[in-house]
This record gives structure tokens, C-alpha cells and sequence, in this order.
């Protein structure tokens, strides 16, 4: 190849790259004076250059700057690389950020640390657990990031002694954190697991660590966008069948007499074996009694008795004291007590 031929492709390769910077440059400047025009002033942001999912470390080849009209830039973002790589050890995602999606602070964590569950967790706020299966964990579906209300099923026994069986909303619009040991919100198959990790406050988690010994924790999912609460009521028996009033006092009314009845057959049939218990013990004594020999009785001879005489004594009668003395005037009888005289 002749030298004129080689120093020309090496020109010709230099012009094209220059040309390209220029064009870079005056674009940039376009760009610049069309917002200067419009009277917005540009800034920096840093997003995402690739996928970033929970415990990813940041790098400079994840991340890129894009411009960002000054005024809305969102809160806790990075204006360059350097500013979002800075500090002593890398920062990891502590969820899920999409191509192009700003990088806030709230959604890596600090230089040098890890991707803790406790890194999760909001100001004043808990992390508790609760014990799952296929069915009390709506069947898999419940994935990191989603809200749940935490239902209590208890049985208590009421004064009648009956056992009656209720469900209450304990909790509502919990966020919940991680299933089992997963705490990645990009997750998205079913999977059945056995525990469900909440974030909740202090009371509340004092709440849940209470009901999970007096009756059993479910899950049930809410909307993705709702947050609010709604009023709730305690769910009974009743509810289920649609009774009324009446019919519920009707069938604890027959509950309670056969209840009754059931304790009087009782306590008959213990009077009853107590009797027989009663007899057969008698019974035992007299087979007792009818076996020993009899011991011989000392009879003492009878005294002789003395012949009692008879004495017969007359007693004058005494007189007495006063006599009874009649007179007659004209025809009316009249009678005087009188002493009277020997």
C-alpha cells in the first residue's frame, strides 16, 4: 500500500471522530440554549443504567447521569456518580430499580453496608414474624412490598360453658417486608412458605406477639393502591347461618337444656351407683357377720324377789268449808254461800 493511500485513511478516520465530538458538543449547546429559552434550568440525576434488584451492589457501570430539569429533582437523588459512589465500601439496592429509574438514597444503603432487612425498616418501626402455611398465607401470593390485614381466630369458653369460636381484624394495611428469607419486592412466582415478616410499631408488635399464643394469625391481601383503614366488626357463628336475635337465644336456650339435663342424668346415675355401692358394701358385712361363730352370752340367774303386800287405807274425806243456802223471794230462787258450822 502506497504511503499517500495510508496517510489519508488515517486523516480521514481523525476528521470523522472530530466531527462527531463537534456535532456531540453542538447538540449539548442546542439542548442548553432550547431550556435557557424556555426558562428552565437543567440539571443532573443519577438513574440506573442496567436492572438493579435487592442486595445488588452499585457500580459506575450500573449507574449514568441523564439531565433533570432543576426544579423537580426528586428528593434523596445524586447528581453525579461520583456524589452516589462516595464514602468508605460499596452501597447495595434495598429494592428493586428499574432502567433509567432515579437512584435515591432511601433505596440504597449507606457506604459500606449491607442489604439488611434492618436497613429496610422505617424510623420507630419493628420487624415480626408470623407463622404461615398454604392456606393462612393466601396461598403463596403474598410477595415483599405488599399490604395485609392480620386476622384473629379465637375460641373462648363463654360463662354458660359452651366454646365459642370468633374471628377479629387485628392489624390492617401492614406492609410486609419478607417471605420466609426473602426480602426481594422484585419477586413475583407463588411460592408456599412457612413465615411472614411485617413491619409494624412497637404496640402493634407487641400484638401480634400476644395473639400468636391465644389463637391463630392469617393473612388477608389488600388492593396494592389501598392504604386506608375500614371500619370492622367481630365475626361470630351467627353470622354464618344469617340467624336472627331470637333464633340465637332459641338455640342457646336448648343448648342450656340439654346442658341441664345432661348434668341431672349425671348426677342421678352417681346418686344411683352410690347406692349400689352403698348395698354391696352391706351386703359384704352381712357375708361377714354370717361366717364368724357366734360368741357364747353369759346370762346372769334372775334375783329373788320379795311378795309385795298390799295395804288398803281409807281417808275420811274433810267437810267443806262453806254451804250453799237457797231462798226463794216471790218466785226467784237466790242462793248465798255461807260458812259453814260444825
Amino acid at each position: 500500500m502506497r504511503a499517500n493511500t495510508l496517510i489519508m485513511i488515517v486523516l480521514a478516520g481523525i476528521f470523522g471522530v472530530l466531527a462527531v465530538v463537534l456535532v456531540n458538543i453542538w447538540l449539548a449547546g442546542q439542548r442548553s440554549a432550547l431550556a435557557q429559552s424556555n426558562g428552565v434550568q437543567v440539571s443532573t440525576v443519577v438513574v440506573a443504567a442496567v436492572p438493579l434488584k435487592f442486595g445488588d451492589a452499585l457500580s459506575t457501570d450500573k449507574l449514568r447521569e441523564i439531565a433533570w430539569p432543576a426544579g423537580s429533582v426528586p428528593t434523596g437523588a445524586f447528581k453525579t456518580v461520583k456524589e452516589a459512589m462516595a464514602g468508605n465500601g460499596a452501597r447495595q439496592a434495598l429494592q428493586s430499580i428499574s432502567t433509567n429509574e432515579p437512584v435515591l438514597a432511601a433505596k440504597i444503603t449507606g457506604p459500606g453496608q449491607r442489604a439488611t432487612l434492618s436497613a429496610v425498616l422505617g424510623e420507630g418501626m419493628k420487624a415480626v414474624s408470623i407463622r404461615v402455611n398454604d392456606v393462612l398465607g393466601v396461598a403463596g401470593f403474598v410477595f415483599p412490598g405488599d399490604r395485609v390485614d392480620v386476622l384473629l381466630t379465637r375460641e373462648v369458653r363463654g360463662n354458660d360453658g359452651a366454646d365459642k369460636s370468633f374471628v377479629d381484624v387485628l392489624l390492617q394495611s401492614v406492609k410486609v417486608l419478607a417471605v420466609d428469607q426473602v426480602a426481594d419486592e422484585s419477586k413475583d412466582a407463588p411460592q408456599v412458605v412457612k413465615a411472614v415478616t411485617v413491619e409494624v410499631n412497637t404496640k402493634d408488635a407487641q400484638k401480634l406477639t400476644l395473639a400468636a399464643g391465644a389463637g391463630q394469625l392469617s393473612l388477608a391481601l389488600r388492593q396494592a393502591a389501598e392504604s386506608k383503614s375500614e371500619t370492622n366488626e367481630r365475626v361470630t357463628l351467627a353470622d354464618l347461618t344469617a340467624d336472627t336475635p331470637e333464633d340465637v337465644a332459641k338455640r342457646q336456650a336448648e343448648l342450656d337444656r340439654q346442658a341441664a339435663e345432661d348434668a341431672a342424668r349425671k348426677q342421678a346415675d352417681q346418686k344411683i351407683d352410690g347406692l349400689a355401692k352403698a348395698v354391696e358394701r352391706v351386703g359384704s358385712q352381712i357375708d361377714q357377720m354370717s361366717k364368724a361363730k357366734p360368741a357364747p352370752v353369759v346370762v346372769a340367774a334372775p334375783q329373788a324377789q320379795q311378795p309385795v303386800k298390799e295395804v288398803v287405807k281409807y281417808v275420811q274425806p274433810e267437810p267443806p268449808k262453806q254451804a250453799t243456802v237457797g231462798v226463794f223471794r216471790g218466785v226467784k230462787l237466790e242462793t248465798y254461800e255461807v260458812p259453814r258450822q260444825d
